[in-house]
Formats: C-alpha cells, sequence, structure tokens
C-alpha cells in the first residue's frame, strides 16, 4: 500500500506512544525512520520500528527523557540525553549548536547516556541544507572483531558526512565501519536472503552467509580489514571516550530482555565554509563533482536516496502489507 509521509508519520508516533515514549519525542525520532523509508533505506526504517517498541517496553530507554544541554566552551555544546533517544537530545542541542558554529565557524557537538537506533544522514542534512559541512558519528555495543582478534571490542560505528551544494540537496555519504551495517543483516534475515561471506562470523568464528549465524553470537567483519578497524576505533573514541558515552564493551542492555539499542554516545563536528573559503567553496564543490562525473562517476553518494525520494513525493511511501499490518498490531498493544 502507499501511504504520504504525514500518514506514516502519525502510525508510527502511535507507536511509539503506545509503548512508552512522549508524545513529543515520538514526533522526533518518527521523522528518521519516515525519512529512511521514504528515501529507500529499509534496513533504517519500519524494519527497526519492532525493536523500538520492545526497547521501549524492556525499560532500557526512557522514552519521556529531557536532555540536558550544557553551554561547555566557545566551539563546544555538551547534551546529556538523560538515557533518551540521540534524536532528542539532538534537537534540543540544535538552536545552540548553530549560534556557535555561525559565530565561530566550527562547533562541536558532543551527545552521551544516549541511543541510536537510526540512519545518521537525517541528523545531518538539515545542517548540510543551510550551508554547513557536517560530520556525525556514534558507537554501539560490541559487534565487530577488529584486527583479526578472536573477541568483539567495537562496535559497527556508523558515521556521516555532509556537503552543502549550492542549487542541489547536500551529497552526504553514510555508511558503518563494518562491511554492512547490523541493519543490512537484521534485513537478509527479515528477507530470507543470504549475506556475503566475508560480512561475518559464526560463534565459533568461522565465516557464514547465514544472517541468523551472525546475529546470534556471531560477529561482524570490518570493512576494509584493517582500515576498517581503525575507523571503528576512532569513532569508538570521539563517539564514547570524548562524549562521556559508553564504550560498546560496556553496554548494559543484556540486562534488559527485548532491548536492541545501544546506551552509548554521539559526536558531531559542524563548520562554515563561508568562514573559510568563502563564497568560492560552492564553486570549488561543483567542479570537484562535475570532475568526478566527466570521470564516469554516474552515481555519486546520496544520489540514488534522493531520486527514491522524489519518486515516493510525487506518488507516496511505498510498504508491504505485511508491514502496516505489524504496525497496527503495535498500536493496538
Amino acid at each position: 500500500m502507499t501511504l504520504t509521509e504525514p500518514v506514516l508519520a502519525a502510525l508510527i508516533v502511535q507507536v511509539l506512544t503506545r509503548h512508552g515514549m512522549s508524545a513529543s519525542n515520538a514526533r522526533i525520532v518518527a521523522v528518521s525512520i519516515v525519512a529512511a523509508e521514504r528515501d529507500g533505506v529499509r534496513s533504517h526504517g519500519l524494519l527497526r520500528l519492532e525493536g523500538y517498541a520492545d526497547t521501549l517496553r524492556s525499560g532500557w530507554v526512557d522514552g519521556d527523557a529531557v536532555p540536558r544541554v550544557t553551554d561547555a566552551a566557545p566551539g563546544l555544546v555538551l547534551t546529556d540525553a538523560a538515557n533518551g533517544f540521540a534524536q532528542v537530545a539532538l534537537e534540543a542541542s540544535n538552536s545552540l549548536l548553530r549560534q556557535k558554529v555561525r559565530a565561530t565557524g566550527l562547533a562541536a557537538l558532543s551527545i552521551h547516556n544516549s541511543h541510536h537506533f537510526a540512519a545518521l544522514w537525517p541528523d545531518i542534512e538539515p545542517f548540510a541544507a543551510s550551508g554547513l559541512v557536517a560530520l556525525t558519528m556514534v558507537n554501539a555495543r560490541s559487534r565487530i572483531v577488529a584486527w583479526g582478534a578472536r573477541q568483539k571490542v567495537l562496535g559497527t560505528n556508523p558515521m556521516a558526512f555532509a556537503i552543502p551544494r549550492r542549487d542541489s540537496p547536500p551529497m552526504i555519504w553514510d555508511q558503518a565501519s563494518s562491511r554492512r551495517s547490523q541493519g543490512d543483516v537484521l534485513l537478509a534475515l527479515r528477507t530470507g536472503n543470504p549475506v556475503d561471506p566475508a560480512v561475518g562470523l559464526d560463534a565459533d568464528g568461522r565465516p557464514t552467509t547465514d544472517p541468523t549465524a551472525i546475529l546470534d553470537g556471531g560477529a561482524l567483519l570490518p570493512f576494509g580489514e584493517h582500515k576498517g578497524s581503525s575507523i571503528a576505533l576512532m569513532v569508538e573514541v570521539l563517539a564514547a571516550a570524548f562524549t562521556g558515552g559508553r564504550f560498546g564493551f560496556e553496554d548494559g542492555s543484556a540486562c534488559f530482555p527485548g532491548a536492541q539499542s545501544s546506551n552509548a554516545g554521539q559526536f558531531m563536528l559542524l563548520a562554515d565554509p563561508a568562514r573559510s573559503a568563502g563564497a568560492s567553496f560552492a564553486d570549488r564543490i561543483e567542479a570537484l563533482i562535475g570532475r568526478l562525473r566527466a570521470a564516469g562517476s554516474e552515481r555519486l553518494p546520496s544520489d540514488a536516496r534522493y531520486a527514491r525520494r522524489e519518486k515516493a513525493q510525487q506518488n507516496g511511501i511505498e510498504i508491504s502489507d505485511w508491514a502496516y499490518d505489524r504496525i497496527q498490531q503495535l498500536i493496538s498493544g
């Protein structure tokens, strides 16, 4: 069936409030879920809605959390998410963060005691749309085996980077430090498809194509082997050590049956090109993108998402009958 963005958002809000989230927080979180579904990133859209409900019911996350925002330094905002979802903490930090980056040219946001269970690009697209360069990253519970180790320590630790453009939507990439994100493996499990043998290991440390074996005691592998391991470590430092959040190996969700999110941290860095390259920044970005396309790069980061978004905005968001039925079941309890 096909739904408009407002209708789908309203349904998601009903699910989240039914399972313990305040209406104001639910409306913020719903934006991320709708954005992923609208833009065809199914691994981070409705696929995760049941996980939100289970996590809220478990008591692991506070659906009514009110973030505490601190003006920590001329270029730093420090936000305690109060054991709530990171998107709510980001919304609470938005105004002060924008004031700082416009005043100083650089500003960082340090969020701790937070849960991020969605795609990252919706977090930074609004900043890039207003002319800012944006970088963000979150850490998560231990899920990958790094540098050939025998045990998981680092998380899939995703990051996203956004570049403003003059007459086009921002160019944004959003990727995990693992070869495939946890959401991709969950999606493979839901659809009954195998994964590439280089994606993960089973509980005995053997390569496997079975999503269940990876998710049930197994581990994911970093992209690019040692290079991905290094980037996952960088994310762990900036999103956990710098913010004061939990490391992935300190995750306590196992004590809350049904909990699926990680209580961790988020780091964001904003830069105002007007304070550095000035008016020439937009020209240089277009020159760079033009050269990439001339060299044969027909599809660049976010191109596919924007194409799917345009189609969804014209025709509505297509969701399966199964997904709609599951939404109704979650609403009813």
